[in-house]
């Protein structure tokens, strides 16, 4: 079994202990706080109380996985690990500066990799004396519950480095998907247009929070609206995740941030964790109803859809990632009811070019021009599957 060391006892660095110890992995967690550590060991003890009293774990394996996890505040203690996933915070010097200092301590062949949800994996491994050594490997909180794993070679991660990675998350019983280190990668890249263009229909006074989040709840499946979404997520995250792939796109129009979203971030109205956002979740506070007319919804639903579909498309027009792998990521990364492209199949190649090209001839905005892989596919009469 691999020795994989972890740098960042908070929620995310403690879920990835978990996942390798629970496979029967040796893990070192270290952290420069030792509260985190304390917080991270106590966590995981709750946690195996749960899990053995549901019956998922005997007593004594519960035992065992925590003892395989050893809590460190000395990165001494990566000298004999194999592989080093860090897990702090989303920033590029850090990181790069994180990394030089544990390659000077691991052995030559051990694997170092990011957690970053955002940031170029390349920038991470030029920190590096070998920086062939260096990937990514994207888990989704709370890492584990959720399946998904976005694994990001950078253009100087070894040749074949990617496929011993997706070989040992999948051992550990997730599901990896392979993808370019392109902003957002896969999945924060593909969903930027269900919160952007459920902002702009609201800025836009076509229908408020309630009514749109009720349209892609009740006509789309999606288990919570952007809105609900957002303010669950919080506006300090999801803002922040929205400017930074702008600016990471040299400020392409499509991944444009919001004003709304930004006052509301500059205020600290946050969502849920502030007590308001887009919703008032103050005691007593009631959300409106929303419309039902179905026209209205059904004009809603399609729009958010057809931009979701048209960024899928051109993630595979841009090889960012292949078929079933960017359909497999919505749905285990962000839980949506369907893979974008085979939603799109569904909707109909033909019906997605015409729409799009109404919304883009209406606005005469780049946000709305039509992924050139759908106009082919069209031409060509072809479907995604």
């Amino acid at each position: 079994m691999k020795k994989i060391g972890i740098i960042g006892g908070g929620a995310m660095g403690s879920g990835i202990a978990q996942v390798f110890a629970q496979a029967g992995h040796s893990v070192v967690l270290y952290d420069t706080n030792q509260e985190a550590l304390d917080r991270s060991k106590q966590n995981l003890a709750n946690t195996f109380v749960k899990l053995v009293a549901k019956e998922k774990y005997t007593a004594e394996q519960a035992e065992t996985i925590q003892n395989s996890i050893e809590y460190a505040q000395s990165l001494d203690a990566f000298a004999t690990i194999d592989l080093m996933i860090e897990a702090i915070v989303e920033n590029l010097d850090v990181k790069k500066s994180v990394f030089k200092q544990v390659e000077a301590i691991v052995s030559e062949d051990c694997i170092l990799a990011s957690n970053t949800s955002s940031l170029s994996i390349a920038s991470i491994a030029s920190s590096c004396e070998n920086p062939s050594r260096v990937i990514g490997i994207h888990f989704f909180n709370p890492a584990p519950l959720m399946a998904l794993v976005e694994i990001i070679p950078a253009v100087q991660t070894r040749e074949g480095l990617a496929e011993e990675v997706k070989a040992l998350i999948q051992s550990v019983k997730k599901l990896p998907v392979i993808t370019k280190d392109t902003p957002g990668f896969i999945v924060n890249r593909v969903a930027r247009p269900f919160y952007g263009e459920a902002i702009r229909i609201l800025e836009e006074g076509v229908a408020d929070a309630e009514t749109i989040d009720f349209a892609m709840t009740s006509l789309g499946g999606f288990r919570m609206g952007p809105f609900e979404l957002m303010d669950f997520i919080g506006h300090d995250v999801n803002y922040r995740v929205t400017e930074s792939v702008f600016e990471a796109f040299f400020y392409d129009p499509r991944f444009k941030p919001s004003f709304s979203q930004k006052r509301l971030f500059e205020a600290g109205y946050y969502g849920r964790k502030s007590g308001r956002g887009f919703y008032n979740y103050a005691e007593g506070a009631e959300k409106k109803a929303p419309n039902q007319e179905q026209a209205l919804l059904e004009k809603i639903y399609k729009r958010i859809l057809l931009m979701l579909i048209n960024e899928a498309a051109d993630a595979l027009f841009l090889n960012i990632a292949n078929r079933e792998d960017l359909d497999t990521a919505m749905t285990k990364g962000v839980n949506y009811p369907k893979g974008l492209l085979k939603w799109a199949d569904e909707y109909g190649l033909e019906n997605v070019q015409n729409d799009l090209d109404e919304l883009y001839n209406y606005y005469h905005e780049d946000r709305y021009r039509l992924s050139p892989i759908i106009r082919n596919m069209v031409k060509e009469n072809k479907s995604f599957y």
